[in-house]
């Protein structure tokens, strides 16, 4: 059986992991390749979209934070200019009780009401006692936050928290991702805050952010797509895989075509690219990963920026008074988000449903907020009332007022949204990779490996970097094997081109 065209590479996706793998492998200039999608333009789960009123909403809250040089090089060449990107201090919060707490919340109980304080600081001191004896693992994500939080902390943050984002009870997650995603608190600064009634500083990798000034987050990867020749990609039905050959190495394509490659890099979810395989085996281990369906929802209003709102940048909702768990003032990251104050634009309705005393266009200013929601089995949604209910849960939260004008709507559900880090995942993803990678098939990125803790834009692209290193290199894939390494320690690292079919090699050196 033959193919119409072959490559010693095929890449199927164009988010940033397949996008990192074609930047490498035209810059090494050895292997031939090809990388396809599926969609009309490049970006996958770091894409944005522009709804007809001219407000921008990203698939999800992302920012630009990176542990790589070698990311930064890359993106730094496809958008260069100086204004082609914002510079943030984050400013987080997390709404309890009708109060701002500001992020990371455990470290910060010193704003919260007297009784809950108490219960707090009660729990962390049983936690750092128990830590000082305790000899065994903590066995799940739950054990985890008991340890390091106590229960005061988990009972009023953490497991209501987290199962609005993960869709799953801390019970049922394991802890091993965790590295630099959660902070857990100094026991003697929680409580010399509470008595100075002190706030906690900015912590974390993504305390100061990048943000591209236009088109926002998929914006960069259009630029990065675009720096790659024009004949070795494909889109649409020219990308979008029907069938994967594993063992006559062929992948057939929904306009009829195929192409034969020796190494195949995967990007699409894992549990899709088996059912494209049809080995039987392969489905069945699959069926041992758990994901989350991710809603985004998007509210654009007329109207200055309110002061109670400022210089937010995303905001944490672990109550049952709204159904999103996190809240972007995508607005706040480029003025350029939402249309020119010079745009007339009709009210659709105001906030709390009624009509608007005129439906003629009207000029801006504008603003808007991205909301994000979870659904699983475990945590069903009512998709049908879903933008209704969150606009509710703006107005219970005090984010909007319900007399404020809404100029436009945006709902997409992103089937695959949470790699979920289950008890059962490493299990699964240590038989299964492994097999697939016998077959020739290295399977990357968010969902093609589904490692959340290195699931962000840096750790993904990086992720398609390094698979093309091992392949033609024989380099070891650092971000897949060990990510508290890249996690915790700064990667100087630029690669240089590589020389093929000759006795030398300029190998990849450090700064």
């Amino acid at each position: 059986m033959s193919a119409d065209s072959n490559v010693d590479v095929l890449v199927i996706g164009m988010g940033p992991t397949g996008l990192g793998a074609a930047k490498r492998l035209n810059q090494i200039n050895g292997p031939s390749w090809l990388i396809v999608d599926a969609n009309d333009k490049a970006g996958g789960l770091a894409s944005t979209d522009v709804t007809d009123e001219g407000f921008l909403y990203d698939v999800g809250g992302h920012v630009i934070f990176s542990h790589y040089k070698y990311f930064d090089d890359c993106i730094d060449e496809a958008l260069p200019k100086e204004d082609d990107w914002f510079t943030h201090q984050r400013i987080s919060y997390v709404r309890y009780k009708g109060l701002w707490v500001p992020y990371p919340f455990q470290n910060n109980i010193s704003m919260l009401p007297k009784e809950d304080q108490v219960k707090c600081i009660d729990g962390v001191i049983d936690a750092a006692l128990e830590c000082r004896v305790a000899n065994t693992k903590p066995k799940d994500f739950d054990e985890w936050i008991i340890r390091m939080m106590g229960t005061g902390v988990a009972d009023i943050f953490m497991r209501p928290y987290n199962y609005k984002v993960w869709a799953v009870p801390t019970t049922k997650m394991q802890c091993q991702w965790l590295g630099e995603r959660v902070a857990a608190p100094d026991l003697k600064l929680v409580t010399k805050n509470v008595i100075l009634n002190k706030v906690a500083g900015n912590w974390g990798p993504n305390a100061t952010f990048r943000f591209p000034a236009r088109d926002g987050t998929g914006g960069i990867w259009l630029a990065v797509a675009e720096t790659l020749p024009k004949e070795k990609k494909r889109f649409g039905k020219q990308g979008e895989v029907t069938k994967v050959d594993a063992k006559n190495k062929i992948v057939s394509f929904a306009d009829g075509t195929t192409v034969g490659y020796n190494t195949l890099i995967n990007t699409m979810a894992v549990d899709h690219l088996v059912e494209k395989i049809g080995d039987q085996d392969l489905i069945k281990l699959s069926k041992g990963l758990f994901y989350s369906t991710t809603h985004v929802i998007g509210v654009g209003l007329r109207g200055a920026r309110p002061d109670r709102i400022g210089d937010k940048c995303w905001l944490y909702f672990p109550e049952d008074n709204c159904p999103f768990y996190r809240a972007t003032i995508f607005s706040n990251y480029s003025p350029y988000n939402q249309p020119a104050d010079s745009v007339k634009l009709p009210t659709l309705y105001l906030a709390n449903g009624t009509k608007a005393a005129s439906t003629d266009a009207q000029e801006g200013p504008y603003w808007s907020i991205m909301l994000e929601v979870s659904q699983s089995a475990m945590k069903p949604v009512d998709v049908d009332n879903l933008l209704k209910d969150c606009i509710q849960g703006l107005i219970n939260t005090e984010m909007i007022l319900p007399e404020d004008e809404i100029v436009s709507t945006y709902h997409r559900a992103f089937d695959h949204g949470y790699p979920t880090p289950t008890l059962e995942r490493e299990g699964v993803l240590k038989q299964l990779l492994p097999k697939l990678q016998d077959m020739g098939i290295y399977s990357r990125g968010r969902f093609g490996s589904w490692r959340y803790e290195v699931g962000n834009q840096d750790h993904s692209f990086m992720l398609g970097v390094e698979a093309v290193d091992a392949i033609a290199l024989g380099g070891v894939e650092l971000t897949l094997n060990y990510p508290d390494f890249v996690n915790t320690r700064p990667n100087t690292e630029r690669r240089l081109a590589q020389k093929f079919g000759g006795a030398q090699a300029e190998l990849p050196l450090r700064n």
